[in-house]
């Protein structure tokens, strides 16, 4: 399994989720997608999305979770408000994030690519620290897997248009690409 860094080591914690397999092709690695998740949807904090990521979320602990029980998905990464990272799916295997998917005219998104999700929504503005994280988390995997380039770093909302939204008009693109050109140059 990839290490992302000795910074994020520290904080980084590993929960294995059911929901992956493996890749068609293991060193066909290309792209990184940027997603979103809250549960139940506009909370922050309680263990639900490390459940649901894992198949253990408890339906009735919110009236929403009977919506989503019957799904299995992943990421590869959940980066928390608070900067915490976690970590479900090795890189090298295929992680169920993308679902219905297009990059560049290449469908099945899920075959190719890693994603990270940022405990937000698509309107509330995500912190600092988790953009931090994100950039050195980015940063790694690029260095691994240098297909990654900085063309090849979406948004959900970009490989799933009119199906998806996330990461949404909050997340600041800018300062994302800024924080990672920084740590290339420190």
């Amino acid at each position: 399994m990839l290490t992302i860094t000795r910074h994020l080591l520290d904080c980084a914690s590993y929960l294995p989720s059911p929901h992956c397999n493996q890749r068609p092709d293991p060193n066909d690695v290309s792209l990184l997608v940027i997603h979103n998740i809250s549960l139940p949807p506009g909370e922050f904090g309680g263990p639900y999305i490390e459940q649901f990521f894992q198949g253990k979320l408890i339906s009735n602990a919110h009236s929403y979770f009977d919506e989503i029980r019957e799904m299995t998905v992943s990421a590869h990464c959940l980066i928390k408000r608070d900067g915490a990272v976690v970590q479900f799916v090795p890189f090298d295997q295929r992680a169920w994030h993308a679902g219905v998917s297009s990059f560049e005219g290449r469908e099945q998104c899920n075959d190719y690519s890693i994603g990270i999700e940022l405990e937000g929504t698509d309107d509330l503005p995500y912190t600092d620290v988790q953009y931090q994280c994100l950039a050195e988390v980015s940063q790694s995997i690029q260095h691994h897997y240098p297909a990654i380039t900085p063309s090849r770093i979406t948004g959900h909302s970009d490989i799933a248009p009119g199906r998806k939204t996330d990461p949404g008009g909050s997340f600041n693109w800018m300062t994302f690409h800024a924080q990672i050109q920084s740590l290339m140059k420190g």
